[in-house]
């Protein structure tokens, strides 16, 4: 029988190999790829932030190829509707000619599900995934339909084009596990796009893991330890993000109208559970919980309009935030 060890081990030998299926299909993209498997083994749900034609799409299709779970693509435009996301009841006749309501599904019946472009949709809609975000299960009609697990939300949405959009709430917001920026490659990785998508190359992906293997991983990742000062360094991390008067950070009071949730130290602390264990490491430090302040944070962070008006990135201020507050 394998030993804690050894099974924590095979946490870092999936994600590579899983790494090494996707570089098929992707180039580049490490970072993005490597907080994917961290949200999918802490239970999370992903916000996707870039510009048209980086791969968002290609990458997310190929890892549920990779992972051997149900894929399904909503795409947001500002005609969806609830019903068009969760399903509805329709009216079916049985072979006597009674008539019945049965339950059509709808695409958040999957695993790993694609909100292409959330902010197209009407906030009625974008409301929707908040019940399957929080509780994996939907509730239509007052009857309830839980979801598969595991069950993740990867949503993209374009950082440049905001006419015609609906920004998302602050509480919807809050309810992605990680805020994830997408690159734009470097040359050679462009050469190597070329190559591959302009020319006779059709790779094929192979299974690494399934939904099994990915519950008892997450299970495992619950189980790796946190020392108390490690802990006590998330919980300072994220309330130097509040502006209150004994901030340490000026950027904070400069320009910060409200900071982190508790979801924020909740996320800082299981992402660097899984960012430990693909160091080959058992236990938690605090560069771990530093490695994924940005992404936890960054969409935790609500600017003030002096920070707006002076175009603030969150990532400068949670940089000076990791600069400021010591070990």
């Amino acid at each position: 029988m394998a030993t804690a060890i050894e099974k924590a081990d095979s946490i870092k030998k999936n994600f590579d190999l899983i790494n090494h299926e996707l570089s098929k299909m992707v180039v580049g993209q490490t970072t993005l790829i490597t907080n994917l498997f961290i949200c999918l083994l802490c239970g999370g749900h992903a916000l996707i932030e870039g510009v048209p034609g980086l791969g968002k799409t290609l990458i997310v299709k190929t890892l549920s190829q990779v992972l051997s779970l149900k894929y399904s693509r909503i795409q947001f435009t500002p005609d969806l509707m609830p019903a068009d996301i969760l399903g509805t009841n329709i009216v079916n006749e049985d072979e006597k000619g009674n008539r019945y309501f049965e339950f059509y599904k709808g695409p958040i019946f999957g695993q790993i599900i694609l909100a292409d472009e959330i902010n197209r949709a009407t906030p009625k809609t974008q409301s929707a995934l908040l019940e399957a975000m929080q509780e994996e299960k939907v509730t239509v009609f007052g009857t309830e339909h839980p979801l598969k697990p595991p069950f993740i939300v990867l949503a993209t949405q374009n950082p440049l084009e905001m006419e015609g959009t609906y920004p998302l709430p602050e509480a919807q917001i809050d309810r992605f596990f990680f805020k994830l920026k997408v690159n734009y490659p470097s040359p050679d990785q462009l050469v190597e796009i070329i190559d591959k998508t302009t020319e006779d190359y059709q790779p094929k992906v192979r299974k690494i893991v399934d939904s099994g293997s990915i519950l008892r991983m997450k299970k495992l990742v619950r189980q790796v330890p946190i020392a108390s000062h490690v802990k006590n360094y998330a919980i300072r991390l994220v309330l130097a993000s509040h502006p209150d008067e004994n901030c340490p950070i000026e950027k904070t009071k400069k320009f910060v109208r409200f900071g982190s949730s508790p979801r924020g130290v909740q996320s800082l602390v299981k992402a660097g559970k899984v960012w430990a264990l693909l160091q080959g490491r058992y236990n938690v430090s605090r560069e771990d919980i530093s490695e994924v302040a940005k992404p936890a944070l960054r969409h935790r962070l609500i600017l003030n309009l002096r920070g707006e008006a002076e175009g603030i990135d969150a990532d400068d201020i949670i940089e000076d935030i990791l600069k400021k507050v010591r070990f």
